[in-house]
C-alpha cells in the first residue's frame, strides 16, 4: 500500500522591499535680516570726578541704593537738573518684550552698537510700562559682593540680580548673552535714538502679546567698581516717563 505523501507548505511569496521612506523637508526658514551693529568700543571714560563731585554722588546715590526694600521715593523730579549729568556718559538703553512676558534691559554705547549688556527681568513687560506711565520708576539691581580677595567679576557681569522697583522687591534679573531675536530688535531700532512703540514680530509671539519697546537716552555714572548708576535723560520740554536704574554690589 502506497503511503501518501506530504503535500510540501505552500511557498510563501517573498517579502516584499522595503518602500523607501521620504523624510518630510521642511520649509526654508525665513532670511532673518541682515545685522549691522558694530561692536561698542572698549575706551574708557576719559573724566576723572573731583573730590566734591565724588562726595554729593556718594551721599546723592546711598539713600536709594542701599537699603532698597526699605527705601520711600519722592513723587517726582530728576536726580539732576538739566539734560546733563556732570561726569556722566551717555549711553543708549532699550527695554522691549512681549507684553505677556518678561521684560529685557538692553544697554548699548550708541544705537548702532551690539548691547553691553542684556538682562532678562522677572517683570512683565506691560506692567513695567503700565508703572512707568503713572511716573517716576526707580529700579535697584543689587547682587552679593564675594569676599574681596577671590572677587574679580565687573559689576556688570554679574549673573544674577535681586530686583527693586519703587521699594518693593519684584523678582530678579538674568544677566544673559544677546540672542540673534535681541539683535534684530537692536537693527531694526538702530536708527531711534529716543521713541516707544510696537515693532512688527513673527506668529510664535502672538500669544504673548505685541512685541512692544522703549529707548532713550541714559547717562551713566560709576560709583565705585561695586556701584553704577543709568539715569534716562528726557529731552526738554518732554514730560515722559522718568527711569533711574541702579546697579548696586553689597
Amino acid at each position: 500500500m502506497a503511503v501518501p505523501k506530504h503535500a510540501p507548505p505552500p511557498s510563501l511569496p517573498p517579502p516584499s522591499p522595503p518602500h523607501s521612506l521620504h523624510k518630510a523637508v521642511p520649509p526654508p526658514s525665513p532670511a532673518r535680516p541682515h545685522v549691522s551693529l558694530q561692536q561698542p568700543s572698549q575706551k574708557k571714560s576719559p573724566w576723572k570726578p573731583s573730590k566734591l563731585f565724588k562726595s554729593f554722588r556718594h551721599v546723592f546715590r546711598s539713600f536709594p541704593i542701599i537699603t532698597p526694600n526699605a527705601c520711600k521715593f519722592p513723587a517726582g523730579g530728576r536726580p539732576v537738573d538739566g539734560p546733563h549729568i556732570h561726569g556722566g556718559t551717555r549711553m543708549t538703553g532699550t527695554l522691549f518684550g512681549c507684553r505677556r512676558s518678561r521684560i529685557n534691559l538692553a544697554i548699548q554705547e550708541n544705537p548702532r552698537c551690539v548691547p553691553m549688556l542684556v538682562l532678562e527681568l522677572s517683570t512683565p513687560t506691560g506692567k513695567l510700562l503700565q508703572e512707568m506711565g503713572l511716573g517716576l520708576v526707580r529700579i535697584a539691581l543689587e547682587c552679593e559682593k564675594h569676599h574681596p580677595a577671590d572677587h574679580k567679576t565687573k559689576l556688570m557681569d554679574e549673573p544674577i540680580w535681586t530686583m527693586y522697583c519703587n521699594g518693593r522687591k519684584t523678582g530678579y534679573g538674568v544677566k544673559r548673552e544677546a540672542t540673534a531675536d535681541d539683535l534684530n530688535v537692536m537693527e531694526m531700532l538702530h536708527a531711534t535714538s529716543m521713541g516707544a512703540g510696537v515693532l512688527p514680530s513673527d506668529d510664535t509671539a502672538t500669544d504673548q502679546g505685541e512685541l512692544t519697546y522703549m529707548r532713550g537716552y541714559f547717562e551713566r555714572v560709576i560709583g565705585s567698581k561695586d556701584s553704577e548708576t543709568y539715569y534716562m535723560m528726557n529731552p526738554d520740554g518732554n514730560t515722559g516717563p522718568e527711569l533711574s536704574i541702579f546697579f548696586v554690589r553689597v
